[in-house]
């Protein structure tokens, strides 16, 4: 599914954008803010910020499938300089992340973050649905999962159909519950489990076809691969590997992301490392999964993840790989580490080399997600299905969003005055 808006733009599938604003481009101030704030240009490559410590990934999620929503956060999110979109290993997810990719490069010349694809070896938080039927929820329901829902995943409406009865007179039906989870938008986060008053909300969990992953692997689109694990076992994980082995040789980078399992997380990373070793042939990065799925909750959803890290960085028997942190990741991250010692606090390109980073760079899911949504969802009430590009305003206000919290970890120069 190939994702088209038409404003004053073009914007063609296969990822061939053409972006025509006329004489009086609307978009000027949007290349003004860019130019203000010093984006990375096209010769800073990500692995750059991976080296250097100021790596910084957009998730868009692993089960969030809504191509509209990824296509122009990953539009926004590559103006603001991020290095990596992480996103569901799906053709039609992976093509509108590279759309709103290429939108962005139209619109300003940045250089191109890397796609990765998320995968898992067994079942995982990160991949699971909610579902339920409407007609099973009692009319008086206060509905609290549409409340609690981040993702606005979840709508209900009425519907008051008609019934044809003798002599053709026609009296009212009793209304039909319509909507539900809308499975596109669910990414998982299960906060509308345990609000449920009558639990008629069931949990539908799945593993990424291996075999299918590993031919997307294969193709230009995709540049870095995450292997979700529980860090339990690591037979499955053995499993996985040696189905996407013969296809890592196409990466730029292999992440593992993995929880907090206490004492025995340092040696299933290096079993886990053992198993990658023989095959691995680019940079690889451990992705330490705090809280997952919270960090739009709130401020202390981030102290799990820098509890996690600290207890990592400190270990000197870690295995070989960068260090980054995901799940509780907000606003409130950078400096948490910074008390602690973990992350540089200026970078730039053109610095020499030096020593890593204990902690190299940041994931951004919900947190991410939530502060450009708003943008989006003002939008989309106000003009429907579109693309971000489409709409100057909008995507200002959006912009400033995401680099005021990707400018957390760049170090960008904030320009005197400016209002998110």
């Amino acid at each position: 599914m190939a994702t088209s808006f038409y404003c004053s733009s073009a914007i063609h599938t296969q990822h061939q954008v053409n972006v025509s604003f006329g004489s009086k481009n609307p978009l000027q101030n949007v290349k003004n803010l860019i130019k203000s704030f010093g984006i990375p240009s096209k010769s800073c490559s990500p692995h750059v910020s991976l080296q250097q410590g100021n790596w910084v990934k957009l998730i868009c999620g692993a089960s969030f499938e809504d191509v509209v929503d990824i296509r122009n956060l990953s539009l926004v999110y590559t103006l603001a300089g991020v290095d990596c979109i992480d996103c569901a290993a799906d053709p039609s997810v992976i093509n509108a992340v590279n759309e709103g990719i290429e939108t962005a490069r139209e619109i300003v010349s940045i250089r191109r973050p890397w796609v990765m694809i998320s995968v898992n070896d067994d079942e995982d938080l990160h991949f699971r649905k909610a579902e339920f039927d409407p007609e099973d929820c009692p009319s008086d329901c206060s509905r609290p999962c549409e409340n609690v829902c981040p993702a606005n995943a979840i709508s209900f409406e009425r519907e008051n159909s008609t019934m044809e009865v003798p002599f053709g007179s026609y009296q009212k039906a009793k209304p039909k519950m319509q909507g539900g989870v809308i499975t596109e938008r669910c990414y998982g986060c299960g906060r509308c489990f345990p609000v449920c008053p009558y639990d008629k909300i069931r949990e539908i969990t799945y593993v990424r076809d291996a075999m299918a992953t590993a031919e997307l692997l294969k193709t230009n689109d995709v540049d870095a691969v995450e292997i979700h694990t529980s860090g339990r076992q690591t037979n499955l994980f053995k499993e996985l590997w040696d189905d996407l082995a013969n296809s890592v040789k196409y990466l730029r980078l292999v992440a593992v992301s993995l929880p907090d399992t206490g004492d025995a997380t340092i040696s299933t990373m290096n079993q886990m490392y053992a198993i990658m070793e023989p095959h691995l042939s680019c940079f690889n990065l451990w992705q330490l999964d705090g809280r997952p799925m919270s960090g739009d909750i709130g401020r202390g959803a981030t102290r799990e993840s820098i509890a996690f890290a600290v207890r990592v960085a400190a270990s000197s028997e870690r295995p070989p790989g960068f260090l980054q942190l995901a799940g509780g990741t907000n606003v409130h991250t950078v400096d948490g580490l910074k008390k602690r010692g973990l992350f540089r606090t200026h970078i730039t390109c053109a610095e020499p080399n030096h020593l890593q980073s204990l902690i190299v760079g940041i994931a951004y899911g919900g947190y991410a997600r939530k502060i450009v949504g708003r943008v989006l969802s003002s939008m989309g009430s106000e003009n429907g299905v579109t693309g971000i590009e489409c709409h100057a305003e909008h995507l200002l206000k959006a912009l400033k969003e995401a680099l005021h919290l990707v400018g957390s970890v760049k170090s960008y120069n904030h320009p005197d005055g400016m209002q998110r």
